[in-house]
């Protein structure tokens, strides 16, 4: 009795406990640069590098672009090309350093775009839903801000002189993008119409304000994003009647005419649609702004492409202005809306999304060089997104099974997801999605474990492709090929920056020979 009575009375204290919080030394900063030194000095001692230097940087971002989904898109653009799709080689496929990345957040198992953006890009892991900021600071609590800010391998690129850009399918101030110059505790606020009034009045800033003024000089910036820039009820420019797109600022500022003004005297050039943008001359120009969409863009099946340029139009002109630099560039690429399609349960549009995002990664290849230019794609997280069933070979990727279900004797989509809206009942059975057009039904699932209003991220590793001639950078970036194949996500911005000498150790001094800004390493575990 006695025993069985310790026994509940544990089970009670264990179930009464409070979920443990993360360690408190995450919170600061220096945790993960130390960390960082540790992984990286171990490294290098494993093998002998290469000591050259690379002159630019590319990193891909699939935003949700989970294993899974790597594997789905390929199969996909082989059949778009009449093949089976199995055999196909996406652009990443090619790279030859593939490694896994772990993207927790540091008060999360299952990340978000917001803190992993400042683990990947800041090298500081940081709390779901904050950018730029460390795990100090705590979610909409403008008050914990200050302080913890961290900076990110943009900046480190462009104190270093070079030219930086930032290219997303969604609106620039989403969370990928904002991590790159903003630090705001709350991925929504994308303009003051989205703050708080406490948050105003305690002096937080918006992040489109912090795109335009905590690195007044990006050289290229395009997205979506326009109804943030303008003060609230003016109408957008592209759908002047339609008041969900008017602008939502409520300080009265006109950030895209302010930065007009501001490099009117500079080879600069604004515009908020593809032919704008495709009539330009690289040449003549050395600031970009574009936005073309009040909100994210289009998805790739839907794009005007009479006023909506795709992502790699937004790449080729983006590299095109950016190599003019002598010094280099780094450049931000987010096929952002693959994650969206998966949020909806629109598998046909996260696929062709990455199927996109890959034809940008081709076009990025053809304009520079393997012996200057380090080109990395890789995924912020993953979703709960699978497909199998027996499928055989060359069936369509968005097609049925080739059997049907054990339990009720219906047919399934190869295509599942966990959660989320394409959960369906017909007098209380599952649909018989035999009778569905799949080849053209953009929810290519039916059958969930949990009905849900949207789809959820997962915490799957995702992973990293890279590709360099200068082995050094890859050898940083991708440690696996010196021996450590799992990474996290706070050790990519400082394996980045380390070759090209935005960052050093002091037992390495010489990587920076000839260097135009090295300091101290900030890796992130």
């Amino acid at each position: 009795m006695k025993v069985a009575a310790l026994f509940i009375l544990g089970c009670l204290v264990w179930g009464g406990m409070a979920k443990p919080e993360f360690p408190e030394p995450e919170k600061d900063p220096d945790f993960w640069k130390e960390w960082a030194q540790r992984t990286l000095k171990n490294a290098l001692t494993l093998q002998d590098l290469n000591k050259n230097v690379a002159k630019n940087i590319i990193l891909f971002l699939g935003d949700g672009m989970g294993v899974p989904t790597v594997t789905a898109a390929r199969i996909l653009k082989g059949q778009m090309s009449g093949q089976s799709g199995e055999e196909t080689q996406l652009e990443m496929d090619k790279f030859p350093y593939v490694a896994l990345s772990k993207t927790y957040n540091t008060n999360a198992q299952v990340p978000d775009s917001a803190g992993t953006a400042t683990a990947y890009l800041c090298g500081v892991k940081a709390n779901e839903g904050t950018v730029g900021v460390s795990a100090a600071a705590v979610r909409s609590q403008c008050n914990t801000t200050q302080g913890n800010e961290v900076t990110s391998i943009l900046k480190w690129a462009k104190d270093a002189g070079k030219s930086v850009g930032i290219v997303t399918t969604t609106r620039v101030n989403h969370a990928t993008p904002s991590a790159a110059y903003a630090h705001c505790v709350d991925r929504d606020w994308y303009s003051d119409g989205d703050m708080p009034t406490e948050a105003l009045q305690s002096g937080c800033k918006d992040i489109a304000r912090q795109l335009f003024e905590n690195i007044p000089d990006i050289d290229v910036i395009m997205g979506g994003g326009r109804r943030n820039m303008y003060p609230r009820n003016t109408p957008d420019v592209e759908y002047p009647g339609d008041k969900k797109h008017n602008g939502t600022r409520k300080d009265g500022r006109n950030l895209v005419g302010e930065w007009i003004d501001r490099v009117k005297d500079k080879k600069s050039y604004y515009a908020w649609n593809r032919k704008d943008l495709l009539s330009l001359n690289p040449n003549n120009v050395d600031y970009l702004l574009g936005l073309f969409e009040p909100a994210d863009l289009p998805y790739e099946l839907e794009r005007n492409k009479e006023t909506d340029p795709s992502l790699t139009e937004m790449v080729d002109v983006a590299i095109k202005i950016l190599r003019k630099n002598e010094r280099g560039f780094y450049l931000l690429v987010e096929g952002g809306r693959i994650d969206h399609g998966h949020h909806e349960g629109k598998a046909k549009q996260a696929l062709h999304e990455a199927v996109e995002m890959d034809r940008a990664i081709t076009r990025a290849g053809l304009l520079t060089s393997i012996y200057d230019t380090l080109t990395v794609v890789t995924a912020d997280h993953s979703h709960v997104f699978s497909f199998g069933g027996y499928t055989p070979r060359g069936n369509s990727i968005f097609g049925l099974a080739p059997t049907v279900s054990d339990i009720d004797q219906k047919p399934f989509t190869s295509i599942l997801y966990g959660n989320g809206p394409g959960f369906k009942l017909v007098n209380s059975t599952r649909e018989n999605v035999s009778t569905v057009d799949y080849g053209k039904y953009l929810q290519a699932d039916r059958y969930l474990i949990l009905p849900r209003s949207s789809y959820i991220w997962d915490t799957w590793n995702v992973g990293i492709f890279g590709i360099l001639f200068f082995l050094l950078f890859y050898e940083l970036w991708l440690l696996f090929w010196l021996g450590l194949s799992l990474l996290s996500f706070s050790s990519l911005s400082p394996s980045l920056a380390f070759p090209v000498c935005l960052i050093t150790i002091s037992q390495h001094r010489f990587v920076c020979f000839n260097c135009f800004h090295c300091f101290w390493i900030v890796f992130y575990q």
